[in-house]
């Protein structure tokens, strides 16, 4: 069975303003998503699901959705905030999406093959996607607990206009994920890599310390520890009462690995991300991607 591609297209750009989603940066317009659809279909995934907000649907449809018919199969999925399990009620006043797993379960209907999950406004690159679909697509029928995460190369992640956030990975001898640290401030300092940590100071990493950019496998059964945790989570009354407290992945793998319920492989790769984290990156993205394009490793129309 081929795996499915999901992307997660229900937030905000914060730090750039906007919806980055449909931001044309290729030649003809083309978003970052585009080039993530035609790498995954290359890399042999057979369905795309989005993840998006139901009031951005018209929009998104029109926009988006149309211009992959006939190439592969794509479904809708809707992220709200009254999404929540029987017994919960959202707070008054939060506003704030519950987070990428939350995300991630609005697919539990839609999804029954072993998945990818990225985010919408990141470029992987292929290699990425050839990577993390090999995992996927040579995992046995029924395979449950034997997840897999692309640990891209902290030096190939960086933006030159300011810190980045990534979640800073730590793995066994076998390969296999320990811990994943968020890390809200990422940056060279006068020449290493270095992260800001609890006190403030600057640590620093090689170059080759794989960080998270939330581009994870999973099979199904990820949905079930996702609702069952989840409820954990709503009835800590620290999460209710904090309007901004979100169910992140990191939270619900670190769970996972440190119960000993799944193991997640790191899979390496020499793919470099680029992203447009602030307004002032946009140019160079353009820049690069026409790079790609002019070296043929693009089209210069990919739907």
């Amino acid at each position: 069975m081929k795996p499915t591609l999901l992307l997660l297209a229900a937030g905000m750009g914060s730090r750039y303003g906007g919806l980055k989603q449909l931001d044309g940066l290729g030649p003809n317009g083309e978003t970052i998503m585009d080039y993530s659809i035609y790498d995954a279909i290359k890399a042999g995934f057979g369905k795309i699901v989005f993840i998006i907000r139901k009031d951005f649907e018209d929009d998104f449809r029109e926009k988006v959705l149309k211009k992959y018919e006939g190439y592969v199969p794509v479904e809708l999925c809707f992220q709200s905030l009254d999404a929540l399990p029987d017994g919960f009620e959202c707070p008054a006043g939060r506003v704030k999406p519950w987070g990428t797993n939350h995300a991630v379960l609005m697919a539990k209907d839609v999804v029954k093959e072993p998945f990818c999950v990225i985010n919408c406004d990141d470029f992987y690159n292929r290699d990425a996607f050839m990577v993390i679909g090999k995992f996927l697509a040579g995992l046995p029928e029924g395979s449950k607990n034997n997840y897999a995460m692309v640990g891209f190369r902290v030096g190939n992640t960086l933006s030159e206009n300011g810190s980045v956030a990534r979640g800073i990975c730590s793995k066994d001898d076998a390969g296999h994920l320990t811990t994943v640290v968020e890390r809200t401030e990422i940056m060279r300092v006068d020449g290493p890599i270095c992260y800001k940590d609890e006190d403030g100071s600057w640590v620093p990493v090689d170059d080759n310390t794989p960080v998270s950019m939330n581009m994870w496998g999973f099979t199904p059964d990820y949905f079930e520890h996702s609702e069952a945790y989840f409820k954990e989570f709503l009835s800590d009354r620290n999460n209710m009462e904090n309007l901004k407290a979100e169910f992140f992945i990191p939270l619900m793998v670190n769970k996972l690995i440190c119960d000993k319920t799944a193991t997640v492989k790191v899979l390496d790769t020499t793919s470099k991300w680029f992203g447009v984290t602030y307004s002032a990156d946009r140019q160079s993205v353009v820049d690069k991607i026409q790079n790609l394009v002019d070296e043929g490793v693009y089209p210069a129309g990919l739907f």
